[in-house]
């Protein structure tokens, strides 16, 4: 039987005023929308509000949250292909309830064409050829749409815009995947982002879900041979880690400012190890500070994806351990904040066979019920399912 997804109005209508509350950011400016004048028939003798209202776009279509968000991945290839009605099916005939869907790839490329007149027509893709379209059949199925931007790692952007990135000698530098990212220290690369954010908005996703919101990872070994700008933080008086970790954040609290007249949530995917460290050092992610600028965090805990974490030896063969002991250190951190976010983790539902045999296991239903089942006993209620193929395993009980 299908999950019923429905919470009460009253309570969205409560969580949208409260919303507006604003976020300070050192990075921020005013947006016209807090300078423009209210018109009232009032006394001139009578005070000024000190809090004006703010414009609230409304797209025109109505999503509301779930009772908690159990989501899957989904290509733009997927999206705008046959593959999508299967996976409306998967989630509709299920405990699943959302979905979090590339806008912006990791190539940097929109997955559908934006108008003539955009600014960004020339890095889209027509995968999804009808996103409103795609839009109103998930609101049919009150299934909560999640745009997934990423942000950082952007080789087309870096291409048309050098300067915008890294240099080694005359070139764009790339990683060992041939892969580019553009500069966190430049706030036109924050503006680019955010844009393509709100245009997301703007379509009707409820939630807009930045990835790749950090350096390139291993960026303490190189930062000293490659060419990029600094920007504002040039002559801030911290060391080159803390500088990283300033503009990571302070991109984050900007994005999210600039996106309240659309009522969305703002989610991030972090590493998830970073949540052990005090800072990830190269990346610039830090756990504590990205939380307190998000109304989620997603923390990409694959079991795969960690060392000998935890005391545990190979985490891919022990699932739902690994996914305990990560969630009691989470647990621990978003405690020690004033307003915590949403935790909601990415989950591993994909074979690593790449780390060899005897260090893997073929991950199916168990698998995958052993981890939400640990998120469960710890008091985690959301996740995401992470299938780069979109091929998700059937039959599962998502609230186990």
């Amino acid at each position: 039987m299908a999950h019923i997804k429905k919470i009460a109005a009253a309570a969205i209508l409560a969580t949208s005023f409260m919303n507006w509350l604003p976020v300070i950011s050192a990075a921020e400016e005013q947006s016209p929308a807090d300078s423009m004048p209210e018109r009232a028939h009032e006394s001139l003798v009578r005070k000024v509000p000190s809090e004006i209202p703010r414009f609230k776009f409304n797209s025109g279509l109505n999503f509301e949250y779930p009772d908690a968000v159990r989501g899957i991945y989904v290509t733009g290839n997927s999206a705008g292909g046959e593959k999508f009605n299967s996976l409306v099916k998967l989630v509709d005939e299920t405990e699943l309830n959302s979905m979090v869907i590339d806008i912006k790839e990791d190539h940097g490329y929109l997955t559908y064409m934006p108008d003539k007149d955009s600014p960004f027509r020339d890095i889209g893709k027509a995968h999804i050829k009808n996103p409103r379209k795609m839009l109103k059949t998930l609101e049919e199925k009150k299934i909560y749409p999640i745009a997934r931007v990423v942000v950082f790692k952007d080789s087309a952007l870096a291409k048309k815009k050098p300067e915008w990135s890294f240099k080694d000698g005359n070139q764009v530098w790339k990683n060992g995947r041939g892969e580019s990212f553009v500069n966190p220290f430049v706030k036109d690369v924050w503006d680019y982002n955010v844009s393509i954010a709100i245009e997301a908005a703007k379509m009707g996703f409820k939630e807009i879900q930045f990835d790749y919101v950090r350096f390139p990872e291993g960026f303490e070994n190189r930062d000293a041979s490659l060419a990029y700008s600094t920007g504002e933080y040039h002559d801030v008086k911290m060391d080159n880690v803390q500088k990283r970790v300033k503009a990571v954040t302070e991109f984050v609290a900007y994005a999210r400012e600039k996106l309240r007249p659309y009522d969305v949530k703002v989610s991030v995917d972090i590493f998830g190890y970073t949540a052990t460290l005090p800072e990830a050092p190269g990346i610039g992610q830090n756990f504590s500070k990205i939380s307190e600028h998000v109304d989620v965090i997603s923390s990409m805990i694959y079991p795969s994806h960690w060392g000998s974490y935890f005391g545990i030896a190979k985490p891919d063969m022990e699932p739902y351990r690994l996914v305990e002991q990560y969630a009691k250190l989470e647990k621990k951190k978003l405690d020690d904040l004033k307003t915590p976010p949403i935790s909601r983790p990415w989950l591993q539902d994909f074979t690593a066979s790449w780390l060899g045999s005897g260090n893997y296991r073929v991950y199916g239903k168990k698998e995958v019920e052993a981890q939400i089942k640990a998120l469960n006993d710890n008091g985690i209620k959301e996740f995401l399912l992470w299938n780069a193929s979109n091929r998700y395993t059937r039959n599962v009980d998502y609230t186990p």
